[in-house]
């Protein structure tokens, strides 16, 4: 495995409060970084994962920004329920910003299906927010056999393993593709199992994937704030198809930010350039007019 760079390490090192809100009988994790009087921004996981996926991006904001990252219910150390949708996930959200003592409005930055909750939020609580940024968050035109249905069939049954490390073997990426950052993804694998009577599992639900789909484009052209669009340059998911039909919801108001060399999983194979681009997005809505 690639020794890590001193960057990662570092930021590793500087360690979250991890806290608890209870929301709608749902016990909510969520990690907390720098100082509750900066503009607060909260960090959204896509599917399958959790805020630990953002732990070493978090720490790269705190300069400026009061940093947030949650596990949304059924993902990461949460509780779980007995359905899900990205309304109640939206409600999690701010529930979590409104726990952490954060002042003002929020910024909120969602990776993947994370991406898409942060529309939905944008569109229900746009007012109190101070923007959007969506990380490689494909909106498709309404098809009931999307891609995002198929990859979710992958998750739904997930594997015991006998110890960590035969567990951290198995682990990959969806949709697969290759990153060079494997001291990254080591990082995920062991943050992502849990041991339990019978082994090491994944940590998520994966009855998170049987919820109501293909809503998104319709909030999506009802968002209340500012949005940012981004995406990776060799992502097979954000097609220019794709990125024009976001760009037509929005209004063709959103500026679109394409991270160099990234593919879907932005954080894992570009972090630094991901880091530069939230600074920018986030440094000029702090001193900008929203439309």
């Amino acid at each position: 495995m690639t020794r890590p760079p001193s960057w990662f390490t570092g930021a590793l090192a500087h360690r979250p409060l991890t806290r608890t809100v209870d929301v709608n009988d749902c016990a909510i994790n969520y990690l907390q970084w720098g100082d509750p009087t900066d503009p607060g921004v909260v960090l959204i996981h896509g599917g399958a994962a959790h805020a630990n996926w953002w732990s070493f991006i978090a720490p790269q904001l705190t300069h400026r920004y009061f940093v947030l990252a949650l596990d949304l219910s059924g993902h990461g150390d949460s509780g779980r329920r007995d359905e899900y949708s990205t309304e109640q996930w939206a409600d999690e959200v701010m529930a979590v910003f409104a726990h952490s003592g954060g002042v003002g409005q929020p910024m909120i930055v969602g990776h993947s299906m994370g991406g898409h909750v942060a529309i939905v939020t944008a569109a229900r609580f746009g007012d109190r927010l101070d923007g959007a940024v969506l990380v490689d968050a494909p909106v498709q035109r309404p098809d009931p056999e999307s891609e995002e249905g198929e990859r979710g069939r992958m998750f739904r049954n997930p594997k015991t393993y006998p110890d960590l490390d035969t567990a951290i073997e198995h682990f990959h990426l969806q949709p697969p593709q290759p990153c060079a950052n494997d001291f990254i993804v080591d990082h995920i694998a062991r943050t992502s199992v849990r041991e339990g009577p019978d082994g090491w599992t994944w940590k998520f639900d994966p009855t998170v994937f049987q919820r109501e789909r293909n809503t998104t484009h319709e909030y999506l052209s009802h968002t209340k704030c500012r949005l940012a669009l981004m995406h990776g340059e060799m992502s097979d998911l954000l097609t220019p198809d794709v990125q024009d039909y976001m760009e037509e919801l929005t209004g063709r108001n959103a500026p679109v930010i394409e991270i160099p060399q990234a593919y879907h999983h932005i954080p894992l194979d570009q972090p630094l350039a991901l880091i530069a681009a939230i600074r920018a997005i986030l440094a000029d809505w702090q001193h900008s007019v929203p439309r």
